[in-house]
């Protein structure tokens, strides 16, 4: 079975207008109650779901420059081991944050 496949691009900074019909159905919606609101295609999301939940693939952190004094040792070590040394601070770094933020 062949499928053909749309692709669409939309440019997020010239969106097209909305029509009438569209902007009375956004009001209609603004407008209902949390508790009107039909969530009956939408599957509840248990504690288990989220046991094997990984954050990162769609999230990309903004990135800043900035200027760290590292032993002589230790930025050798992580250079030998590769290209992609700064990624791997990064990483360290980012372990050693959730592990004390999940300490609190």
């Amino acid at each position: 079975m062949k499928k053909n496949l749309v692709s669409r691009s939309v440019d997020l900074a010239d969106l097209p207008p909305l029509t009438e019909k569209d902007r009375a159905q956004l009001e209609r919606l603004a407008a209902m109650s949390d508790a009107a609101i039909d969530y009956g295609d939408i599957p509840p999301l248990t504690e288990d779901a989220w046991k094997n939940a990984v954050r990162g693939t769609l999230y990309r952190p903004t990135k800043t420059s900035t200027t760290l004094r590292i032993d002589s040792d230790v930025l050798a070590w992580l250079r030998a081991q590769g290209s992609g040394y700064q990624t791997r601070i990064n990483a360290i770094l980012r372990r050693e944050m959730l592990a004390a933020l999940k300490g609190r």
